[in-house]
């Protein structure tokens, strides 16, 4: 009877084959669900302001980690699509807030219903061991998220 040994797991290929297998999955959403033409600041930015509220500039360019004047012409371009809009902040009259509108809150709405309708199509063409599969990659990826 011989000994089963087991190769090393190549860590470097097992990134480089996520991190493409993931770009790949979140470029071919973006296409499925660009209805409205957003780039990825901008649904991103929608993203923020429907889970968190109503914030300034600033706030939400520092939770997106990206510089106010460039969290400035995203919202910009929000605004005159009538995605987003202003409000005076409640306790200080020298800030604005920026709030989805109705218009906005669809769009997201609409986006989600195409993402959960492209995925739920793809996955069920998967053989139910694929899917089992899927499953606990996810429950993975999601600890690795946190991490």
């Amino acid at each position: 009877m011989t000994k089963h040994i087991d190769a090393p797991i190549n860590l470097e290929g097992t990134v480089s084959d996520l991190t493409l297998a993931i770009g790949q999955l979140l470029r071919r959403l973006r296409q499925e669900v660009d209805h409205a033409g957003l780039t990825w600041s901008q649904s991103s930015a929608l993203a923020r302001l429907d889970r968190e509220g109503a914030m300034t500039t600033a706030e939400l360019a520092r939770l997106e980690s990206v510089k106010p004047q460039s969290m400035g012409a995203t919202l910009a371009d929000l605004e005159q699509d009538g995605l987003i809009e202003r409000q005076p902040h409640p306790s200080d009259g020298r800030q604005i807030l920026l709030l989805l509108t109705d218009k906005g809150r669809e769009v997201r709405r609409q986006r989600n219903i195409a993402k959960q309708q492209w995925l739920l199509a793809g996955i069920s063409r998967l053989a139910p061991d694929e899917q089992q599969t899927l499953i606990a990659a996810t429950a993975l990826l999601k600890r690795l998220g946190d991490v």
